[in-house]
């Protein structure tokens, strides 16, 4: 018998995301919302059904600002050793309401429209290229790791450029952080040296730039700190966490997702081979049934609200839980949790959905599309090196991928042809693309992800060049 939600207790959720799968859908039998309990006894509420997600999002009695309502966080209660504080304490569109929300999200929108994205295919292109050059490189007793050697230096690498980090020690200190900050079983004392560290390079980043400003969105974000647009330091820097930490780690995600669903279902693989299915459909199906993020921390109640037929109190903490509304049977019938690039249903929320909508969508799409087939036609014997039992996860219940992806190339890789241009299939339309720039002008770091070192146009100049806010910012 399903018992009411003020009769459950809550559900302990494994910091360590062991089998995320089969958590949703233990969540989802409590219920389309449940009660759960974070690393550190802090509850919450876990929203597991597509329906109830997708109101949820789009509640504008639901706010992402803890400073302002989460009761425990306003009392002191969540302090940089609770291993999610990196997740609720930034100050940027992340975490923003209403207004500064608009304001935050306005800046930084004309870098990552639809219509912007595609001048950086050439670009995405070339790193996918030189990425694929050096994978026979990689092959240790004729095994490579796809992950570690394909699935993170593409994303890491357009990111990284994108906003203007230099390559070498910096660079790599990112990703470690990043990788640390989706970590959720880190030890309270791993949890804060984690933070400082991050926000050492951060600021790091920042002074650089300030100093030797360039063609990149870290150098506009600094000019429009230090000019009237209203943006403060603090906001400066976590905007620029949310957009390195977002940019590489979801696109991780996906590619490991896509290739590991590829590898271990012979029969889809076959689709996308001859044809019978595009590969933007792997990589919906992709996004629906692994979201890149399982959980994603955290929302709260403004006032009490009543989500599927349960009632979550003002100030209450709520967790969006896209991998179990990805695989939800209401939506997608008994075989929801069942990877099939054929289905003709493949609505999903990995990206988020209203006024959060993930910015970066058509950019993590567009490299998917470019990096993907780019792979299967260079690489054709693409196998997994073990059976798709024996790799495990990532340790953590918000991040969704594998620790390590082992595959063989295959002997024929050499002959292969080296190419990045295949059928993707139909263009996926993004909430996104509603905030495209229609004036034709732009800024000179949205023109490519490298280009001729220049100061960026002024804040004022980058806001008439973009969108204004619109619902979907």
């Amino acid at each position: 018998m399903l018992l009411s939600t003020d009769e459950q207790d809550p559900y302990v959720l494994d910091p360590a995301g062991h089998d995320i799968r089969a958590e949703g859908a233990r969540l989802r039998a409590r219920g389309p919302v449940t009660k759960v309990m974070l690393p550190g006894n802090v509850p919450a509420w876990s929203v597991t059904s597509h329906t109830a997600l997708e109101q949820l999002l789009t509640d504008p009695r639901v706010s992402k600002d803890p400073r302002r309502h989460w009761p425990r966080f306003i009392a002191g209660e969540i302090t940089p050793q609770w291993p999610l504080y990196a997740w609720v304490s930034v100050t940027n569109m992340f975490t923003a309401y209403g207004g500064d929300h608009r304001r935050l999200r306005r800046l930084v929108t004309p870098a990552f429209t639809a219509r912007r994205t595609a001048q950086l295919r050439p670009q995405v292109e070339r790193i996918v290229t030189r990425v694929l050059d050096d994978l026979p490189r990689a092959a240790v007793d004729g095994v490579v790791d796809l992950r570690q050697h394909f699935a993170y230096p593409i994303p890491v690498q357009v990111i990284t450029q994108l906003m203007g980090v230099p390559e070498g020690s910096m660079a790599v200190g990112f990703r470690t952080c990043v990788d640390n900050i989706f970590n959720t079983g880190l030890s309270p004392q791993e949890a804060a040296d984690n933070y400082h560290t991050t926000y050492g390079l951060l600021n790091d980043l920042v002074e650089h730039r300030r100093r030797q400003p360039g063609d990149d969105l870290t150098s506009y974000l600094v000019s429009a700190g230090d000019s009237n647009e209203s943006l403060t330091e603090a906001e400066v820097v976590d905007t620029l966490l949310l957009i390195i930490a977002a940019g590489h780690e979801t696109t991780v995600n996906l590619l490991d997702n896509a290739v590991f669903a590829l590898l271990s279902r012979p029969d889809q693989h076959n689709l996308v081979r001859t044809g019978q299915v595009a590969w933007t459909d792997v990589i919906e199906e992709s996004l629906r049934v692994d979201a890149p993020v399982a959980h994603l921390p955290l929302r709260y109640a403004v006032e009490d609200i009543t989500i599927a037929g349960t009632t979550i109190s003002r100030g209450d903490a709520i967790l969006a839980s896209y991998a179990a509304a990805g695989q939800d049977p209401e939506r997608h019938g008994p075989t929801a949790g069942v990877f099939d690039a054929a289905r003709e249903n493949k609505d999903h929320l990995a990206f988020g959905h209203g006024v959060h909508y993930c910015l970066g969508a058509p950019l993590a799409r567009m490299e998917a599309t470019t990096a993907l087939p780019a792979l299967f036609a260079r690489f054709p014997s693409l196998a997994l090196a073990q059976p798709p039992g024996s790799i495990e996860p990532v340790p953590s219940f918000i991040s969704q991928g594998h620790r390590s992806l082992p595959v063989t190339l295959g002997r024929d890789s050499e002959a292969a042809p080296r190419t990045t241009g295949h059928r993707t299939g139909r263009h996926h339309r993004d909430d996104a693309d509603e905030e495209e720039n229609t004036s034709g002008a732009q800024p000179s770091w949205e023109q490519g992800v490298s280009g001729a070192a220049s100061v960026p146009g002024s804040p004022q100049e980058a806001t008439r060049s973009g969108s204004s806010p619109a619902a979907g910012s």
